[in-house]
């Protein structure tokens, strides 16, 4: 099949060709799904086309022409993998959209356009694959963007895990921005807009069947509002950063690493929910090494840190921002911690993953 075949005329009727339409309720991804004949056609236009709806999906290519605004570009692309595929505050769907709108963000830029391959597994139920597609539809309605382009491919059965999503996303940065991992600078303040680990527990918790008084919610957001707003006060942002797999403290130890600096962190101003704390002390691990989908670390200049952090508290998604450490000359590149206890700790990298699957 070639790239691109989600891009049928959404507005084109099933056929007549069609035996019957696609039965939601009770049917499965077959190999046909993925062959490039008649099955995959009917899959795209009686779910794919109508779900994403839009004029450039409908132009019916193997590409996309795309208008864009002045400016420099910015892509990213990102695989997602999550299990369970639905899960407390979102799915697989709308995670594939927040998580490029996302990368697209925090290098400065506004998100327009993604393109969305999907890895099938055969006997995966066609009903749970139209909730997420319906959900990475809405997701990408809500963030403003435009699914344009895409694949489909079918696996046999075992040799897949239901669903895999790639998403690649490209927006326009505003001109005067220049973000990057290489740009901080001792002195400089360490901020992140919210609480962590809520994703990754969110899923953890789904898996162990851990039960709290409050539900543990994946904090799965688009954040390029959030962003927009931080630059728009015009403060000296250095660097952004979504702190997804490996969480907060391999994001830092990243930006420490690039800029050849170290860091100090305040564990007291770090923000994490007591379910979320609850839930990684009881599966033995550490909240600064859990993954996040709606929170980002900003680097921000000293004499700006102020008004940045108050633009980040000002947006909905950004009212528990805290900040939470600053930049060192340190030639060594250590992210450290002072505990609440008055001691220091190395937040170092870790040598895997401490949990599998989350994003």
């Amino acid at each position: 099949m070639d790239d691109g075949r989600l891009n049928k005329p959404a507005s084109r009727p099933v056929k007549a060709g069609y035996s019957r339409p696609l039965d939601f309720k009770h049917g499965r991804v077959d190999l046909t799904h993925g062959s490039g004949g008649r099955a995959m056609a009917q899959l795209i236009e009686q779910l794919f086309a109508p779900a994403f709806d839009n004029v450039l999906l409908a132009q019916g290519n193997d590409g996309t022409v795309l208008d864009l605004p002045p400016g420099r570009l910015v892509m990213a692309t990102d695989s997602h993998v999550v299990s369970p595929l639905f899960f407390p505050g979102g799915d697989i769907g709308a995670l594939a959209v927040h998580g490029t709108v996302n990368d697209v963000a925090v290098m400065g830029a506004t998100p327009l356009y993604l393109s969305a391959g999907f890895i099938l597994e055969e006997g995966f139920p066609l009903g749970e694959l139209q909730r997420i597609v319906e959900s990475m539809a809405a997701a990408a309605r809500a963030a403003g963007v435009a699914i344009v382009t895409g694949d489909t491919k079918v696996v046999e059965q075992g040799k897949g895990d239901g669903v895999f999503i790639n998403t690649t996303g490209v927006g326009v940065l505003r001109p005067g921005v220049h973000l990057g991992g290489a740009r901080a600078r001792p002195g400089d303040a360490v901020l992140l807009s919210g609480t962590l680990g809520d994703h990754g527990m969110a899923i953890m918790s789904l898996r162990e069947s851990l039960a709290f008084d409050t539900e543990i919610v994946s904090d799965s957001a688009a954040l390029h509002g959030l962003v927009a707003a931080l630059l728009d006060t015009g403060a000296d942002v250095r660097c952004l950063r979504d702190p997804t797999r490996g969480g907060l403290a391999t994001t830092l130890n990243e930006i420490a690493r690039q800029s050849g600096v170290g860091m100090m962190l305040d564990e007291a101003a770090i923000p994490v929910q007591a379910q979320v704390q609850a839930a990684c002390e009881f599966l033995g691990l550490d909240p600064l090494y859990v993954a996040n989908e709606g929170k980002l670390v900003a680097i921000v200049a000293p004499r700006d840190a102020g008004r940045a952090l108050a633009a980040l508290r000002a947006h909905p998604l950004g009212a528990q921002a805290a900040c939470i450490g600053t930049v060192l000359a340190d030639e060594n590149r250590f992210v450290q911690m002072t505990t609440r206890f008055g001691g220091r700790r190395i937040v170092d990298w870790l040598s895997g993953d401490q949990l599998p699957r989350i994003c």
